[in-house]
């Protein structure tokens, strides 16, 4: 019998700037967001929020760690090569994490974080940007028996915006998903007496989101080919916030070869629900604290 509600971390990895433009455009911060998703699943859940990237932030301690039952790493607009101070902040993070022995999966952000944290490196993808929808992730040998990806089929599709990728995986490391774009889309790594969950893609981020997120990529998005003009990439946009708030458009959905694991949202976040089902209910157990 549960004694007391989850409490979790959700890890922010954006700096100030960043977080408050994504407000503007969404009406809540990546960290924000992320604790709603996670509710869906535990109602009750308690999320604290930690704010790594920025200067003089109060992040816990070792035993501060410890005490959470899991810890989220969100996305971030961030790139881990460039080793500034709110870079270098979160990698420290990570290895206390790991040491701490909390379950832990991170998005994205989260995934590179977790990979150069445990000595691998991260690079921009060499097969280009990534967004808007990750197409036929396809789980590894390992992937397909892993608790992490219970329930999802042989090849499937998510929402996805990353420029940068896993190039060199870290030494304990269980690839379990890749697709054409990214050899590491979700993987398991162990380091120092932890274990990390995590995937490239976003399973947090409902297609609102990822409307919010194009829009203000618009420039990028025509320069880089993606779509031909501005009010292209609206058109797109407006699209998908259709589709987020009636999923039953199939005209919509054909148009743009989605399908369930994308448009119901307690599927498309099957990762989040496994992680806390596989990893943070167990411990909790193991813990006295459930």
């Amino acid at each position: 019998m549960i004694t007391r509600p989850a409490r979790l971390l959700v890890v922010e990895g954006n700096v100030r700037e960043a977080r408050e433009a994504y407000r503007q455009g969404f009406g809540m911060t990546p960290a924000e967001s992320y604790a709603q998703s996670i509710r869906q699943f535990d109602a009750g859940a308690i999320c604290d929020i930690a704010l790594p990237a920025d200067e003089g932030a109060n992040l816990p301690d070792p035993s501060g760690l410890a005490s959470y039952d899991g810890i989220f790493l969100t996305g971030s607009a961030l790139h881990i090569y460039q080793l500034a101070p709110a870079v270098t902040r979160q990698i420290e993070l990570m290895r206390a994490i790991y040491r701490s022995g909390t379950p832990c999966f991170g998005s994205c952000w989260g995934i590179q974080v977790g990979a150069v944290a445990a000595g691998g490196t991260v690079t921009a993808n060499p097969a280009g940007r990534e967004i808007g929808i990750a197409r036929r992730i396809v789980p590894t040998e390992a992937g397909r028996s892993h608790p992490l990806l219970a329930g999802r089929p042989a090849a499937f599709d998510a929402p996805a915006i990353h420029l940068d990728a896993v190039a060199l995986p870290p030494g304990d490391i269980t690839v379990l998903a890749s697709n054409a774009m990214t050899p590491v889309q979700a993987a398991e790594i162990r380091h120092d007496g932890g274990v990390f969950w995590g995937v490239q893609y976003h399973p947090e981020f409902s297609l609102g989101e990822v409307a919010a997120i194009l829009r203000r990529m618009a420039a990028p998005l025509v320069t880089e080919g993606f779509r031909r003009s501005p009010e292209d990439v609206a058109r797109y946009a407006d699209d998908l916030e259709t589709l987020d708030a009636d999923p039953a458009r199939s005209d919509l959905a054909w148009a743009h070869g989605l399908d369930a694991q994308v448009l119901e949202p307690m599927v498309r976040m099957t990762e989040i629900g496994n992680f806390l089902r596989h990893r943070v209910q167990p411990v909790r157990s193991q813990r006295g604290r459930a």
